[in-house]
């Protein structure tokens, strides 16, 4: 899927670079026609360093490169930021003119407020009216206007899918930010689009789930918001799809919505999302990342439950939850064997957890059999990631017995 783009709708770059040199040769000297002269000589005279008529140094500093400025593409990893003041667009004319002063060439400056002083009252009028209108148009939107707009799209049944998707993938943008994410809701933006987990197109629907899971991730306002919508049984069913980067999604989406939230849980566990995880870590033919995703879940899961002392979910402690686990230790892959590992040692401290079940299956024995693969990798690069696997091996395998022998010691 392509990474998310700006909205089409965002001003262009061509667009912000001609309101600011219309700023530097026409609007500085039209604003403050009394004082052009002085501004000019003021910069003229500076010592070689712009300055405004204030006589302090200005400069646009942002903590973006152009590319993210103009367009937030890349790894979508926010809206567009500018500066204090330009928060936006320029706030204000004078703001503009502030920026011009200390942007502009200081001899060209100097020969425009010449040919401005020769103007008539009623051409200086006329001029300063058409910049205004100009600037009203060229303002830049903030994230506020931005969502709005691509609110309204998704709204709107008779756009294209494009537009749709489009849409979607502003949202995804806008909403990484915690504050954004917290007015999608209060923009009437968060119902379309857990409305769209249910469009025909998947690739709707995947961008839906992703921009769910984004706002939701670390907020439990946002969260609980996407609970209230029901949209965690739409979630789970797409947790089945054929398709690995739809499922994968919604996985994703899950993950964001019920970590470190009892409710959300309590609601996966209703919803009986532990089958859905059991669909994907039983089928050979399932893409290795997804399992990966999965086992991760499970792991925080048990983690929340270990720290927070919530009573925590069931079904992470069922004999036929821990076999497919327990099995997957025997796949060939160092980082999907870690993870294993990770969630093993997490799932054996849990208080409700039955050593006799993990015995039962064998795990001791299947650990040593790891054990053994790990010594046999050819590969020296293989070797040293496989070392700290092993380690991890070893501190389960610690774990493991020490449940045993405190098993057997309350059994006499």
């Amino acid at each position: 899927m392509a990474t998310p783009t700006a909205h089409s709708k965002r001003p262009s770059h061509h667009h912000l670079f001609l309101a600011v040199a219309l700023a530097a040769v026409v609007l500085l000297p039209l604003l403050v026609p009394a004082a052009t002269a002085t501004a000019a000589v003021a910069v003229v005279e500076g010592d070689g360093e712009n300055k405004s008529a204030l006589g302090a140094a200005r400069q646009w500093a942002t903590g973006k490169g152009e590319a993210e400025l103009v367009g937030g593409e890349g790894d979508g990893a926010g809206g567009p930021v500018v500066g204090d003041e330009f928060e936006g667009g320029f706030g204000s004319l004078d703001s503009m003119l502030q920026w011009a002063i200390g942007n502009s060439d200081p001899e060209k400056l100097k020969e425009k407020a010449a040919d401005v002083q020769k103007l008539s009252a009623d051409e200086l009028l006329k001029r300063r009216q058409e910049i205004k209108e100009l600037m009203e148009k060229l303002k830049m939107p903030s994230d506020a206007d931005l969502m709005k707009i691509a609110i309204a799209d998704l709204n709107n049944s008779s756009i294209s899918l494009e537009d749709r998707q489009r849409a979607l993938q502003e949202l995804l943008v806008l909403v990484e930010p915690i504050d954004n994410a917290n007015d999608l809701d209060k923009l009437g933006g968060l119902l379309p689009v857990v409305q769209e987990l249910n469009n025909a197109n998947e690739e709707i629907r995947i961008s839906s789930a992703w921009v769910l899971g984004k706002a939701s991730q670390n907020n439990a306002l946002v969260q609980n918001q996407i609970l209230g919508y029901g949209a965690l049984a739409r979630l789970v069913k797409m947790g089945y799809s054929t398709s690995t980067e739809e499922a994968a999604k919604a996985l994703y989406a899950i993950s964001a919505l019920i970590r470190d939230n009892v409710n959300g849980q309590e609601a996966f566990s209703s919803e009986n999302g532990s089958a859905m995880l059991e669909h994907i870590l039983a089928s050979s033919s399932i893409d290795v990342r997804l399992q990966k995703k999965a086992v991760f879940l499970i792991t925080d899961l048990a983690d929340f439950q270990l720290n927070s002392g919530n009573p925590g979910l069931p079904f992470l402690t069922e004999r036929l939850f821990l076999k497919l686990i327990v099995d997957m230790l025997s796949r060939f892959d160092l980082d999907l064997q870690e993870k294993v590992l990770l969630a093993i040692k997490s799932l054996l401290r849990l208080p409700s957890a039955d050593v006799a079940d993990f015995e039962f299956y064998d795990l001791e024995n299947v650990l040593q059999r790891l054990g053994v693969q790990l010594e046999d990798l050819p590969s020296e690069e293989q070797k040293e990631y496989a070392g700290e696997v092993d380690a991890l091996r070893r501190e389960v395998q610690t774990l493991l017995q020490q449940k045993l022998k405190k098993g057997t010691s309350a059994a006499i």
